[in-house]
């Protein structure tokens, strides 16, 4: 019967083998279609379920001194991440797991939990490699699924709190945060690499594949800071803090021919490589952030302004008696009052608000106004410093008596300690006004002459007399070397109130040294000393004397005053009272 149906009807048969037959060729073309003339698309496909790409870490790079010694460096560190869709189904390792790593069992529970759907969650960052191979090898032997490590790197800083305000810290992610790590992060910032791996469903890798693109690491810096200078002059501020109970200092040293900040350093600091209890006050890099009335410290940049006026000679003298000017409802008062008349050093010398007060009624506030300005008061100094602060150089369009002579000696104004440096470093050399750098600079550049050549060499001799005078500021005298400067005692403002704190003072000294070829510029403020005296010239002028005499010599600048003093002059100078140049 079968077969009888079979012969009746021969179409079906051949029917039925010719789809057969269509339908194998269909999937053969297929098969060579996908593997011969579109084979990429099977190979995207399976690469899409089984290649990775994973980032390759790039280290930042180098910041280091003047001379090559390490201020930031980067160290391979070990970081552990875990996959909660794996560990979800063996919560019997979780305590094993935490107990590993050193954390919270609760903790660590509650984060699986939370981030049960996701594929990707750290579990310990910065590990020491050691560290992080020793858990890995317990894991593995635990059989503890979905736990992976990375390597990444973390900054750590040699010198530690010595230049932490200057060179700044990383992130956790090893982005630059603060100083020279944020203001040079796209220099420093290296480029990640990737590479790629097999990984099976459960996101193991399996296979090494290739290196797609190699990291590329970040340039390093060069900082124009002289280490041995930075820890010279951190040492000497912290223990003239803890001499006069002060709140808080600053000290910061210029290269006069070249413009490169040698050395700059805050008290009170913080150590970088642990900022677990850091208190936030102590990261400012209070040399470029705070801002402050200068007091008598720009006694001799008025000075210059009456000197380039072509009215007023060093012989010229002025009435300063009785110590007192009324000006209106405005007193200027002397702490050192003479009973004879001052010639220009000796208002320096005995740091006379009348008697500047007086030569500047003559010259005019404008007059001083612009040569402040000149030195580069109230305006950038192009050092691209985070949060740095320019101050505030007030213009009026008519001086009054009481703004002229408040000016003149060093109030009515704000400025950061390194741009006093700079305008000390302009005065010492000669009048030429060099852009600063906090990196290195090999070549120095060229000035621009904004106060004559005779005029900052005159002034260079008064302040060297400031020094060297009986009753001048005495303490910042360097043995084997002539300096020059001038101390500042100003008052502090009232914070959100009008006026000045009662008994609240900040003590400075600005100078340079040697005077006969200067090289270093100086400038010491210490905030709010609360014991043995709060002048510039008793507090900060010491200050100045030490640190000056270790650069020199570190620096190997020749001595310029090798005279021999007596035993007893030497002891008579250290026995004398503060008197006279108080600032």
């Amino acid at each position: 019967m079968m077969k009888l149906n079979g012969l009746h009807h021969p179409w079906r048969f051949r029917l039925v083998v010719g789809l057969l037959a269509v339908m194998a060729g269909a999937i053969g073309w297929r098969i060579i279609d996908l593997h011969v003339i579109d084979r990429e698309f099977l190979k995207g496909q399976g690469d899409a379920r089984s290649v990775r790409t994973i980032p390759i870490a790039a280290h930042r790079g180098l910041i280091t001194d003047r001379n090559g010694e390490p201020l930031a460096v980067s160290t391979p560190v070990t970081t552990l991440w875990i996959n909660p869709k794996e560990l979800s189904g063996a919560r019997d390792k979780w305590a094993l797991l935490a107990d590993l790593v050193g954390q919270s069992r609760e903790d660590l529970a509650k984060r699986l939990e939370q981030n049960a759907n996701r594929e990707f969650l750290y579990l310990a960052r910065g590990m020491m490699p050691e560290q992080g191979e020793a858990v890995m090898e317990q894991v593995k032997l635990q059989k503890i699924p979905g736990v992976y490590d990375i390597e990444e790197f973390r900054r750590f800083y040699p010198a530690g709190e010595v230049a932490a305000q200057v060179v700044g810290f990383t992130d956790i992610d090893d982005r630059g945060r603060e100083g020279v790590e944020l203001a040079f992060n796209d220099w420093l910032a290296g480029v990640p690499g990737k590479r790629q791996v097999l990984k099976d469903r459960r996101g193991r890798v399996i296979k090494d594949v290739q290196v797609a693109k190699n990291a590329k690491p970040g340039n390093s810096v060069a900082l124009s800071i002289d280490l041995r200078l930075q820890y010279l002059a951190n040492r000497e501020l912290r223990n003239a803090l803890t001499q006069f109970g002060a709140a808080s200092g600053s000290l910061t040293m210029v290269d006069v021919k070249t413009g490169e900040i040698l050395a700059m350093v805050n008290q009170p600091t913080y150590n970088p490589n642990n900022r677990r209890n850091l208190n936030p006050a102590n990261m400012r890099n209070r040399a470029m952030i705070d801002v402050f009335e200068p007091g008598s410290t720009m006694k001799p940049l008025s000075m210059s302004a009456a000197l380039e006026s072509g009215r007023w000679k060093p012989s010229d003298k002025v009435n300063v008696y009785p110590g007192y000017l009324q000006i209106g409802r405005y007193t200027i008062k002397d702490v050192a009052r003479s009973q004879e008349p001052l010639d220009l050093t000796g208002i320096l010398i005995k740091s006379s608000n009348v008697g500047m007060s007086k030569i500047a009624f003559d010259i005019g506030g404008e007059a001083i106004y612009n040569t402040m300005r000149q030195f580069g008061l109230g305006q950038d100094t192009g050092l691209g410093f985070p949060g740095e602060r320019v101050g505030n150089l007030p213009n009026y369009r008519k001086w009054n008596p009481a703004e002229t002579a408040t000016l003149s000696y060093g109030y009515g104004l704000s400025i950061t300690a390194i741009q006093l440096a700079h305008a000390y470093s302009t005065l010492a050399n000669n009048g030429s006004f060099i852009p600063l750098s906090l990196t290195r600079v090999d070549r120095a550049p060229q000035g621009d002459q904004v106060v004559p050549e005779h005029v900052a060499k005159t002034l260079q001799g008064m302040l060297q007399q400031v020094v060297e005078a009986p009753s001048g500021a005495f303490r910042a005298q360097v043995p084997g070397y002539h300096v020059a400067g001038k101390s500042g005692t100003a008052r502090k403002a009232s914070v959100g109130t009008k006026g000045y704190t009662q008994n609240a003072y900040r003590s400075l000294f600005a100078g340079f040294g040697p005077t006969t070829n200067p090289r270093i510029a100086m400038v010491v403020v210490i905030d709010e000393p609360s014991k043995g005296g709060y002048y510039g010239g008793v507090v900060s002028a010491p200050v100045f004397s030490r640190v000056m005499s270790g650069a020199l010599r570190l620096m190997n600048v020749p001595p310029d005053n090798l005279a021999p003093l007596s035993e007893q002059g030497q002891a008579n100078a250290n026995e004398r009272p503060g008197k006279g140049e108080r600032g």
